[in-house]
């Protein structure tokens, strides 16, 4: 397929509509918006012809939850990291295993959590037995990327696939839909940029005192390194590791093995056989990826002593939130501004999001069962949302009055959510129950 102005100027509209989500308030976006037409349209021209060249990007520090050097690509440049994730993601998900849980919908950290809770009930014999999971982590994963080895990586992916049908219903193949040539060209633009060149500091430069130079690009040697903060990132960071995904399936044949991003876990009933892992994995990263395994977080733990692993602690038969979640989330509480209520509600839907997934109820009640808390919302019987105290009042006092004009004007009242007991009647109009009559 060879791609035309007209596809590329409605793809590009797609991407700019993905790129604006929650953002359309903000500066850069309206800025962007005021010539919006001639603004896609040139961007479309320089794509095409090209000439595409992505603009400095700010180079800042966030500090939750944890300290972290950002660089975040201009609004024009995210438009075109979109453009490249919805013509490439579903290509390159083709060759992951189904246990890389990072940026797949439908296969976040709730679904790795849940997988790994499988691993150990099967390889344990539904608990009967001992079983161990070990905790593989990558040193400095993004910032020791090696772009051209990434490069070659992925190319040779987008290659092999383009022949490839889409799915397994479908008669098209990848070489129908997307123009291979073009993709293969954005790719080595996008991953050969390096963000250090002409980027834009943001903040004051004692910001950077704490952080370790392994973690800076702005220390790295050239040619290293994936700007944590785009969208594309997240994406490559599967693609690169995928290759250590096939190994470690493939040839280890590691039956329970799963990963987000560098943060993976092998689970088996044989400790000493995850042991001898180790070195094959440590040769095959250094060898292959350039990378090397943080052997002071590689650990090896019992099942029934429960393994921590994506912000849950897994025991057998439950699920808790891990200590430094709570931790973290306890530490966000203490800073919250009641003068905002709507904020609160929504920060605090969101904790309950991430709690109902575990065995936390009593957490729930000591966290959020406070009087401050409910004077703003009120929450439902199992603690897993809090809805704003006016809207709810509004709707219910709505709702009985609705149920008073039915019972007065004879009409049956509406069950919301429930059945109708047994002495509730029907009171249609017209309608007449017959007295019963005793034999």
């Amino acid at each position: 397929m060879t791609l035309t102005r007209g596809q590329l100027l409605r793809d590009l509209y797609v991407a700019y509509y993905d790129a604006r989500r929650h953002k359309a308030m903000r500066a850069y976006v309206r800025h962007w918006d005021a010539d919006l037409k001639d603004n896609m349209e040139q961007l479309c021209d320089d794509l095409l012809s090209g000439s595409y060249k992505p603009l400095p990007s700010k180079c800042f520090i966030v500090e939750y939850p944890k300290k972290r050097e950002i660089f975040a690509a201009m609004f024009r440049d995210r438009i075109v990291h979109h453009l490249y994730f919805n013509y490439t993601h579903g290509l390159f998900e083709r060759t992951f295993i189904q246990d890389s849980y990072s940026c797949i919908k439908g296969r976040g950290t709730h679904y790795g959590i849940n997988r790994v809770v499988d691993f150990c009930r099967k390889e344990s014999l539904n608990w009967q037995r001992p079983c161990y999971g070990m905790h593989l982590d990558i040193r400095g994963y993004f910032m020791h990327i090696v772009r051209k080895r990434l490069l070659e990586i992925a190319i040779t992916s987008i290659r092999k696939m383009a022949s490839h049908r889409i799915s397994k219903g479908s008669p098209k193949t990848w070489n129908d839909v997307l123009d291979v040539d073009f993709i293969c060209w954005l790719t080595e633009v996008i991953i050969l940029l390096d963000p250090r060149v002409n980027c834009i500091m943001v903040g004051d430069p004692s910001d950077w005192i704490g952080l370790d130079p392994a973690k800076s690009m702005l220390h790295l040697a050239d040619g290293l390194g994936l700007p944590i903060g785009n969208l594309t990132s997240q994406l490559f960071s599967n693609v690169y590791l995928n290759l250590l995904d096939q190994y470690i399936k493939r040839v280890l044949k590691c039956k329970y093995y799963g990963r987000y991003v560098d943060d993976g876990i092998i689970v088996s009933s044989n400790k000493e056989w995850l042991l001898s892992l180790v070195p094959q994995i440590q040769m095959f990263l250094k060898a292959e990826l350039g990378l090397d395994l943080h052997m002071g977080k590689l650990q090896v733990s019992d099942v029934h002593k429960g393994i921590e692993f994506l912000g849950a602690f897994i025991k057998p038969y439950r699920t808790y939130v891990s200590r430094r979640t709570l931790e973290r989330i306890e530490k966000k509480l203490l800073e919250f501004d009641f003068r905002k209520p709507k904020k609160i509600i929504r920060s605090v839907n969101s904790y309950l999001g991430i709690f109902q997934h575990t065995a936390s109820y009593n957490i729930r009640r000591s966290l959020f069962l406070k009087p401050e808390y409910l004077k703003i919302g009120v929450f439902d019987t199992e603690m897993t949302k809090i809805k704003d105290k006016h809207l709810f009042f509004n709707s219910f006092n709505l709702q009985n009055y609705e149920q008073s004009i039915r019972k007065e004007s004879g009409l049956q009242p509406h069950f919301r959510g429930c059945k109708p007991h047994r002495h509730w009647l029907r009171k249609e109009e017209g309608y007449r129950q017959e007295p019963v009559r005793v034999v």
